[in-house]
C-alpha cells in the first residue's frame, strides 16, 4: 500500500476514537468530509442522501446510522456558530463511502478499505463458528 493510502488508513481509524453514551463507535461526517476528498460540505451531503437512502432500501433505519446533530464550530478571534453534521455509524461510512464519487482516489481507497474490513469480520465470524462446532462434538 503506498504512503498516501497508509496515511488516509490511519487518518479513518483515528477518526472513531469516539464512542457514544451507550458506548457505539461513530464519526462526524464533517470529520469524514475532506478524509473522503470532498471539498464542499454541500457536495458531501448528496453523498450521505444517497446512503440514507441505500440504508431505507436495505429495511434499516437510515435514524439508526445517521444521527443528524448540531455542533459549534470556531470562526476567527474566538467566534463561534452552530453547524449541521450527523453521527455515523461505521454502516453509515460504508454505504457513504459505495455512494460516494468513486473517481475521488479517497472514495475507492474507502470502498477498499472496508470491504477489506468486512472481509476480515467475515474470517472472524466463521473461525468462531467452527470453533464452537468443534467444542459441542
Amino acid at each position: 500500500m503506498d504512503k498516501q493510502l497508509q496515511t488516509l488508513q490511519h487518518n479513518l481509524e483515528a477518526a472513531v476514537q469516539r464512542a457514544d453514551a451507550e458506548g457505539i463507535e461513530f464519526w462526524f461526517a464533517r470529520d469524514l468530509q475532506a478524509l473522503l476528498g470532498y471539498a464542499r460540505w454541500e457536495n458531501f451531503q448528496a453523498a450521505i442522501q444517497r446512503a440514507m437512502e441505500s440504508c431505507e432500501a436495505s429495511n434499516q433505519a437510515a435514524s439508526d446510522h445517521f444521527r443528524g446533530v448540531t455542533k459549534m464550530i470556531g470562526l476567527g478571534k474566538g467566534g463561534q456558530r452552530e453547524v449541521d453534521d450527523f453521527m455515523l455509524t461505521r454502516y453509515a461510512c460504508y454505504l457513504i463511502a459505495q455512494n460516494g464519487d468513486p473517481r475521488k482516489p479517497e472514495i475507492a481507497f474507502a470502498q477498499s478499505y472496508f470491504a477489506v474490513q468486512t472481509r476480515k469480520q467475515e474470517l472472524i465470524e466463521e473461525r468462531m463458528r467452527l470453533q464452537m462446532t468443534t467444542k459441542q462434538r
